[in-house]
């Protein structure tokens, strides 16, 4: 488990692929912790720079939807520009997520990438508030 901010992100366990959560005090911030843990899935985030920033958009009719779409949308801008992302910024309204993720190109001497993220699944797709307060965002991803 690791934090960044006020929130903090981990791994569970899952049979062939890797579960990320995402753990904050709002939802937006579960969402950008689940973002990081994504992306620890590949690297150690605290390697990557923030050197270029990406705006994604995202629109769906649950809070779940959103969130597989946003890590979705991640996954594609990392694909299609051979970059790695560690620092998030996410808005949500009604539906509507407006996220920044700032990183740079990818580097396999130094982020030494050990998987490749395919997609974030449907499988253990839950976002929801916690008795104490806490947001939790979270999903299998395809490695």
């Amino acid at each position: 488990m690791a934090t960044t901010g006020q929130g903090r992100w981990e791994h569970f366990e899952h049979k062939a692929d890797i579960g990320v959560r995402g753990i904050g005090p709002t939802m937006e911030e579960a969402f950008e912790q689940a973002a990081v843990a994504m992306t620890a899935v590949i690297t150690e985030p605290e390697g990557v720079e923030a050197e270029e920033k990406v705006v994604v958009h995202c629109e769906a009719t649950d809070n779940e939807l959103l969130l597989a779409d946003w890590l979705n949308r991640l996954v594609y801008e990392m694909a299609t520009r051979g970059m790695l992302f560690a620092k998030f910024k996410v808005r949500i309204n009604g539906g509507k997520l407006e996220g920044q993720a700032w990183g740079e190109k990818t580097d396999v001497q130094r982020h030494e990438p050990t998987v490749e993220v395919k997609a974030a699944s449907y499988t253990a797709l839950s976002v929801r508030q916690t008795e104490d307060g806490q947001w939790v965002a979270q999903c299998v991803v395809d490695v």
